[in-house]
């Protein structure tokens, strides 16, 4: 295989406010991506930055009394906490603010001035006479002069899509002040995209962008392109343009150009070659491949502003901009009020980041359509699928690998077919993510994960490992059953790269991360297996929403409403509360039983009902405080088995975290009944 040469990039968050979930589709999108080629063995390189300047960042330093700089920086650490909590891995996580973006900025600059493509002229714009400055575009809001929508920014409306002048809005006033602003005449430097027509109309189709994108860049191509407005008068946070006092780049000029800036940043110090990837003739000499990830919203800046000033500065343009839709919580636009614009932070405080690396990818094509994360589902999905589907099958067989074979795997008969198996289920998945088609590549693997499940059960090894005569076949299910799960593990390990890590050396003994052709190979030993995932507790989500709620709104209310915000709240309560509210049959068949031997049993000091008892599940053990102590001693209980809800959330007591819950008969005190040791169960044998 010839090993491929990409640069991959994410849209720059701006520097004026956490990293959100709406956020985190994008970046997780790029990361699973990345991740795969750097699996297949390609050189794939993955920068971005934080988006520094302009004046939204310079007015919110001036009122927390900071300079510019210091927010920066400090914003700069919680984006790149958040990142790396959500496992993304950057190669180069930098700053737009930096000499090295400068430099690329005035180059571009420079030589887009030489080929007679920027213009000076004088421009009415709007003047904040209360601040003393001009205000940018989005400081200016007033009523759009097509639709008549109120309250619009003063470039685009946001109802209908039409772009325009901030002079051009009705009724304006200043965000800043409040103010009426006056219009006041300057100076400003104008890059000609309308030159650039012909050139672009030859670039905006695939695969530089995807088909639907290209539909509506054309519609703005026959609109007809205004030229671009690239500076900014001071006072203004960002780099000055050369030769002209006074007049800075707008920040739109300086963020695609920070792409470029972190890329350098980390070829200097990592003796990478920069013009292979960025010189027109020597990227395409060498075939280095150039992507971006953005939202659809920025869509009109990167795919016609961008590739317009590379190619007329000499450097080349991108291989494909992969534009992706918004996020929707619960059916509905993110909402502060609802408590459901959920911060990163938050969420990595109550939940486990691969559960949302797992549920994006699975809503995620390569299109450009918004994606929903219904929490309900999310709950659902990620316990039926990770736990119930993919971490079951590791902790079911390799009990009996390490229990009676000493961790050695032994496969009846030839493996060829097994790993012809393997390998053409790695194909299938390795071309749904090279497209970025995620959720057809979950729905393939959670497939495998199924047959693989179908199989163990039907082989029944808790039954083969009672008759000395049929260990050949016991190991046989097993061995195959745990190279399933290594397959499974390869395959998922773009979306769940620590989980993955975790099964590669814990698991398997190896000393690196997994390889894509790590899918096909069958494994020869494992070691003990140890819990990979927990399940997910609706108690953890209604956390996050509370930590998420305004202030003027109860944790219970703003919980209420992100589940149900189709539905208003009732005034008052009723007087007599329901007893519970009812489930169906489907609700029911979550509950996932399980039978589980005694290992271990003891007291608890302090406790006068409870015995903590270690569960073995086969291969899997658990820790569950029972409140059975009228009823047994512990020598009593060890070696019994008994019947548990193995898929209940733990639970912290003041004794310790219970695990699960056993289930016992009878009507309490001394008659409380649990099966029998030889009562024909095997440990991890599903109740049904």
């Amino acid at each position: 295989m010839t090993k491929r040469r990409i640069l991959v990039t994410s849209a720059l968050p701006y520097a004026n406010g956490p990293i959100h979930l709406g956020h985190l589709v994008e970046y997780i999108q790029t990361d699973i991506w990345v991740r795969f080629q750097k699996m297949r063995g390609n050189e794939c390189w993955y920068v971005c930055a934080d988006d520094t300047h302009g004046t939204p960042i310079m007015l919110r330093a001036e009122k927390e009394g900071i300079t510019p700089e210091q927010l920066i920086d400090r914003v700069w650490k919680e984006h790149k906490a958040d990142f790396d909590g959500f496992l993304v891995g950057f190669d180069n996580y930098y700053s737009t603010n930096s000499p090295e973006t400068k430099h690329y900025a005035d180059d571009i600059y420079l030589k887009l001035k030489a080929a007679g493509l920027i213009e000076v002229r004088a421009v009415e714009q709007y003047y904040d006479p209360v601040k003393e400055m001009f205000l940018p575009d989005r400081f200016i809001k007033g009523e759009c002069p097509k639709c008549h929508a109120k309250d619009q920014y003063g470039d685009s409306c946001e109802v209908c899509g039409t772009t325009y002048q901030p002079t051009d809005l009705l009724n304006p006033y200043s965000a800043v002040s409040g103010a009426t602003p006056v219009r006041k005449q300057s100076d400003h430097h104008f890059f000609k995209l309308g030159a650039c027509t012909d050139f672009l109309r030859g670039w905006i189709r695939p695969p530089q962008v995807q088909p639907e994108a290209a539909n509506k860049l054309i519609e703005w191509l026959d609109a007809g392109l205004s030229d671009w407005d690239i500076s900014r008068d001071a006072p203004y946070f960002g780099f000055e343009i050369p030769g002209a006092p006074g007049k800075y780049y707008y920040v739109w000029l300086d963020a695609p150009i920070g792409y470029m800036g972190s890329f350098r940043n980390l070829c200097d110090t990592r003796g990478i070659d920069f013009d292979a990837f960025w010189d027109r003739q020597k990227a395409a000499a060498e075939k280095t491949e150039l992507y971006h990830f953005i939202g659809k919203d920025i869509l009109y800046f990167h795919a016609l502003f961008w590739p317009a000033e590379l190619e007329s500065a000499g450097y080349r343009t991108p291989t494909s901009v992969f534009a992706h839709g918004f996020l929707t919580v619960n059916g509905t636009k993110m909402s502060k009020s609802r408590g459901t614009f959920i911060t990163a932070s938050s969420f990595l405080k109550n939940l486990n980041p691969e559960w949302l690396r797992y549920y994006f990818a699975a809503k995620l094509g390569a299109g450009i359509d918004d994606i929903d994360l219904n929490l309900e589902d999310f709950v659902a999905r990620v316990n039926a699928d990770l736990v119930g589907k993919y971490v079951n099958i590791a902790s079911r067989a390799a009990g009996f690998i390490t229990k009676h074979f000493d961790g050695t795997l032994a496969y009846t008969g030839d493996t060829w077919a097994l790993t012809a198996q393997a390998g053409a289920a790695a194909a299938q998945v390795q071309e749904a993510y090279e497209a970025r088609e995620y959720g057809q590549a979950l729905r393939h693997i959670m497939s495998v994960a199924d047959r693989i499940n179908e199989e163990f059960d039907r082989a029944q090894p808790w039954v083969l490992a009672k008759d000395e005569g049929r260990r050949a076949e016991l190991q046989d299910i097993c061995s195959r059953t745990l190279h399933g799960f290594k397959l499974l593990s390869v395959l998922l390990a773009p979306v769940l790269p620590a989980t993955a890590r975790r099964v590669a050396r814990e698991l398997f003994g190896l000393d690196r991360d997994f390889l894509w052709s790590d899918a096909i190979e069958p494994p020869q030993r494992i070691n003990a297996y140890r819990h990979l995932m927990t399940r997910v507790d609706q108690r953890q989500v209604d956390a996050m929403l509370s930590d998420n709620a305004p202030d003027t709104v109860s944790t219970k209310e703003a919980q209420s409403r992100a589940r149900h915000p189709e539905q208003q709240q009732r005034a008052s309560k009723p007087l007599v509360e329901p007893i519970a509210e009812t489930i169906g049959i489907d609700d029911f068949a979550k509950v996932d039983l399980r039978v589980a031997r005694i290992a271990k049993a003891e007291h608890v000091d302090g406790a006068e009902k409870l015995l903590r008892l270690t569960l073995d599940l086969g291969g899997e053990t658990r820790n569950v405080f029972a409140g059975i102590k009228s009823a047994y001693s512990p020598e009593q209980l060890e070696g019994r088995l008994t019947v548990m809800v193995a898929n209940l959330a733990p639970r912290k007591m003041k004794f310790g975290v219970s695990e699960g819950m056993v289930l016992a008969a009878g009507p309490g005190g001394k008659e409380l009944f649990i099966l029998n040791p030889d009562s024909g169960a095997e440990p991890g044998m599903k109740v049904k």
